[in-house]
């Protein structure tokens, strides 16, 4: 039997979501045979039949006729948004910003060993001067600096080199700190203490081009 996952509350509109192409490939894959009736899954009541709901049969019918026999017509279907594949992100260039210096030295070693080329800066004005003389695809940025805090930092990436993203580690992870972060252009937050396996995690995601 062809099995499709079912979510209760779209009810009968289930089958306007379905493209024709989907339907034909099943049954040329052999997957379904023309004229088998469908069933789907519900996580709320187990196996059902189409006809066991009432509304859902002229969908049914609609379907084995027109779009299982090949022909166009029938039920229109509801135009979906396009789904967006994300686009995977390139990082090679890391730059690590946080005064503790045994915290930049550890993490730039764990990058480095996986392959990343990675530069560090212990206050905001080393970090100004590592991102004009070279644009980073990742820095890791803490928010509290010896001369000054790291949220203008964040405003000056965003000037100078708009497609770095840019990922806070804080202790002073509160959700004031967190909302201004992420409104001068922060993509993502990571509370200090943390461990070698969440930074690579968080550098995974976006690689991947998933949001975080």
């Amino acid at each position: 039997m062809g099995e499709i996952k079912w979510d209760i509350r779209r009810g009968a509109q289930i089958y306007r979501v379905i493209y024709n192409s989907r339907l034909k490939n099943w049954i040329s894959t052999g997957k379904i045979k023309r004229g088998e009736t469908m069933v789907w899954r519900s996580g709320f009541s187990g196996w059902r039949k189409p006809e066991e709901l009432p509304e859902l049969a002229p969908f049914f019918e609609s379907w084995e006729k027109h779009s299982l026999s090949g022909e166009d017509g029938g039920i229109e279907p509801i135009k979906l948004k396009e789904q967006v594949v994300p686009q995977q992100k390139q990082i090679r260039n890391i730059l690590i910003i946080d005064d503790e210096k045994d915290l930049c030295l550890l993490l730039s070693d764990a990058l480095n060993a996986k392959g990343y080329h990675v530069a560090t800066a212990n206050t905001k004005r080393e970090g100004m001067i590592c991102l004009k003389k070279a644009s980073p695809d990742l820095v890791f940025l803490d928010l509290k600096l010896p001369d000054g805090n790291g949220i203008n930092i964040l405003s000056a990436i965003r000037r100078l080199c708009p497609e770095t993203i840019a990922i806070i580690i804080s202790a002073y992870g509160g959700e004031e700190s967190r909302k201004k972060a992420m409104k001068n252009g922060a993509r993502g937050f990571i509370d200090k203490p943390f461990t070698e396996s969440d930074i690579l995690k968080r550098i995974m995601l976006f690689r991947k081009g998933k949001m975080v």
